[in-house]
């Protein structure tokens, strides 16, 4: 009940690039082999399962609204060795963990592709490809005759253990509480998740008391000059399963919010040309984002429910139509709903039209103390603080779009009501309608150093529901390949006019440049710089002469250690008076020692300048596969404070470093397949 797969691949051994590292991470930059399923056909989505020469795997599921998603995770095996000649590999994939149609006999789209980097990265594939053809799946070749498969109804069982003992500095209010800390009992907890496999296109998963102190701490962001709440991606296995289908053009559902999960279930079904989705979450404690139109709220509120439903089928090859339902009921009252249509359709070879209309209802939570804001929205008719109102609100996405093999150009509209809130989706920003136009052409060239030049055009014109003029910008932009260490680069100029906090600025400029360069096996790098004038949003608005700049480099000395760098710096001074209104940096750096094919070593240090805070996260884990996982590892997160005498009980001159929270964690995870 398996699909086999082998390769040979003939190349010079010296020269092969392989990692002997994590599964997932680090094999992009490898020679390595790539194998495409499209198990129903119909171009919506398909597994991208990826082996390097040590037998390393790293697999991803594609969606025609969401991309490439390589936080998807399925168990198959595999295997890998480099020869005199080149390298072998050889891959093993249940049927168990395959979606496909309930059928006697398939029909699959498939292609292998052959990934190949040196100065440029060669890519070779099975299926031959038109550069004039929008739809890749669509080109992959299609194979018949495989009958009889069928994975069986199968259980699976998942059981975590965990245990942790955490600290922190009491924080009571007073100066004295910055140097109480405050160790807590060690404690344990056990959590239980399942999934029942219906048939071959239908799976109900649940999960109880879920944990994920396994999942790597989120990268710092700077948002000194932002009024808008950061978006972090999804790394939690739970929410991975179906999350092609709940990709809309609108990100309507973003399960981030679900924050700290008590139980949730999810039943996935794709029955034929009909795909359908739902998730039911009750959450022990929830974020909330309030959009407005100039700043977003960000804040906790007590447990909730939230029901999600997604229905999708598609119309022909590379076309759908689909509804979206989310729901979410706060504990003691509040509550937001949505209802969403969307549709994607191929008119022609090279025309696609995209829309998506929603419509929400809002009934807030009546606790005026949850944030502080006087403000008014919609033409004064509500007002931002929580106090029990109720309202509709709209928000609507249209596109049409030109793409041959070296042209491509769009128009979209879009709009939000002021009293537009998706409260299970990321919405940071509402009360806009922006009306853009994008086109970009690629010129290629056959030899020299030049690969690729890709110039290209941005216009977007944006006002606000009382016909305010809010934004007029123009991007220039340039970006390009260059047969040289697989470097690529990007400059853009961009010139706007903004009213912004009531104020009309009309000198707002941006100058960009940006570059990512893999020299060879050992070292990849890039970087960026930005510099122009831009609004300082934290306060009174006013402009300044903002200059930021970041760095990145992943070294690979040896085989199986791979260590990710990154620093980002940022500062503005004021355009008129030169004061400087802000400065700081941020620091990373992820250590990935692999000791064997299952068992690794992580350290991850991060520093943010603006809170004077770092953190260190050791950690170590045993992977039998993606879901039968052994953890034991801590968090250290240090922060400077002002120096206080214990004797005086005061606050003197100077500062020092201290630990401000710590958590020593061990964690046993195992999947039982009945």
């Amino acid at each position: 009940n398996k699909l086999y797969v082998a390769m040979i691949c003939y190349d010079d051994p010296a020269v092969i690039r392989a990692s002997f590292c994590e599964r997932d991470r680090g094999i992009g930059a490898d020679d390595n082999i790539c194998l495409l399923i499209d198990t129903y056909g119909d171009a919506s989505w398909a597994y991208e399962l990826n082996v390097n020469p040590y037998g390393i795997q790293g697999d991803a599921i594609w969606s025609q609204n969401g991309g490439e998603d390589d936080s998807y995770d399925l168990i198959w095996e595999s295997a890998g060795k480099i020869t005199d000649s080149g390298y072998q590999i050889e891959a093993a994939i249940p049927f168990s963990s395959l979606r496909f149609p309930n059928k006697n006999e398939q029909v699959w789209k498939i292609d292998f592709w052959r990934n190949h980097p040196r100065e440029v990265r060669g890519q070779y594939s099975w299926a031959a490809y038109d550069r004039d053809e929008p739809c890749w799946p669509c080109q992959w070749g299609t194979v018949t005759g495989i009958r009889d498969v069928k994975p069986g109804k199968g259980i699976e069982i998942m059981p975590t253990f965990i245990g942790y003992k955490a600290g922190a500095l009491s924080g009571d209010g007073t100066p004295a509480s910055q140097y109480d800390f405050l160790n807590e009992k060690a404690d344990g907890d056990i959590s239980l998740g399942g999934k029942y496999a219906v048939s071959s296109n239908i799976t109900v998963e649940a999960t109880y008391n879920p944990d994920y102190s396994q999942v790597e701490a989120d990268a710092d962001q700077i948002d000194v000059n932002s009024n808008f709440a950061l978006y972090l991606p999804e790394k939690r296995p739970f929410f991975q399963e179906g999350s092609d289908l709940f990709g809309t053009y609108f990100n309507a559902v973003y399960t981030r919010l679900i924050n700290n999960p008590e139980f949730a279930a999810k039943l996935t079904a794709r029955m034929d040309e009909t795909s359908i989705a739902y998730l039911l979450a009750r959450d022990e404690s929830t974020p909330m984002i309030l959009p407005f139109e100039e700043y977003s709220k960000r804040f906790l509120v007590k447990k909730s429910t939230s029901n999600i439903l997604r229905a999708r089928r598609q119309v022909g090859e590379d076309s759908h139509i689909g509804i979206l339902a989310t729901d979410r009921r706060i504990e003691g009252g509040g509550s937001g709903t949505l209802l969403s249509g969307d549709c994607g359709i191929r008119l022609s070879k090279n025309y696609r039209f995209m829309l998506q209309a929603i419509a929400t209802h809002t009934a807030e939570i009546d606790n005026i103390s949850l944030i502080n804001d006087t403000n008014t929205f919609d033409n004064g008719n509500h007002t931002a603080v929580l106090d029990g109102e109720k309202y509709w609100g709209h928000a609507a996405f249209v596109v049409l779009s030109r793409e041959t093999a070296n042209l491509y150009g769009e128009l979209s509209y879009l709009e939000r009501s002021p009293t537009f809130r998706a409260d299970n989706g990321f919405q940071p920003a509402n009360n806009m309608r922006s009306l853009q136009s994008n086109i970009f052409y690629h010129f290629r060239f056959d030899e020299g150093l030049v690969e690729r030049l890709t110039p290209s055009l941005l216009l977007r014109y944006k006002k606000n529901f009382v016909n305010e003029t809010k934004e007029k910008n123009l991007e220039l932009g340039l970006e390009g390949n260059l047969r040289l260490a697989q470097t690529s680069f990007h400059a853009l100029y961009r010139r706007q006019t903004e009213k912004y906090g009531g104020v009309d600025f009309d000198n707002v400029w941006l100058i960009h440049n940006c570059f990512n360069s893999t020299p060879g096996a050992v070292l990849a790098f890039g970087g960026s710089i930005n510099y122009g004038n831009s609004i300082y949003r934290r306060g009174t608005p006013k402009m300044g002469r903002e200059t930021s700049a970041s760095f990145w480099f992943d070294m690979k000395p040896f085989s199986r250690l791979l260590i990710e760098n990154s620093y980002n710096y940022t500062k503005m001074n004021n355009l008129e008076t030169g004061n400087r209104l802000y400065e700081g940096y941020t620091l990373f750096s992820r250590w990935n020692f692999q000791i064997s094919k299952g068992l690794s070593f992580r350290l991850v240090g991060q520093y943010d300048d603006f809170d004077k805070c770092y953190d260190i996260d050791p950690l170590l884990t045993y992977r039998i596969n993606p879901f039968s996982i052994f953890y034991i590892g801590s968090t250290f997160d240090y922060c400077e404070f002002n120096t206080f005498d214990d004797e005086e009980q005061e606050i003197i001159n100077g500062s020092s470093t201290r630990l401000a929270s710590r958590q020593f964690f061990m964690k046993l995870q195992y999947l039982f397949q009945l």
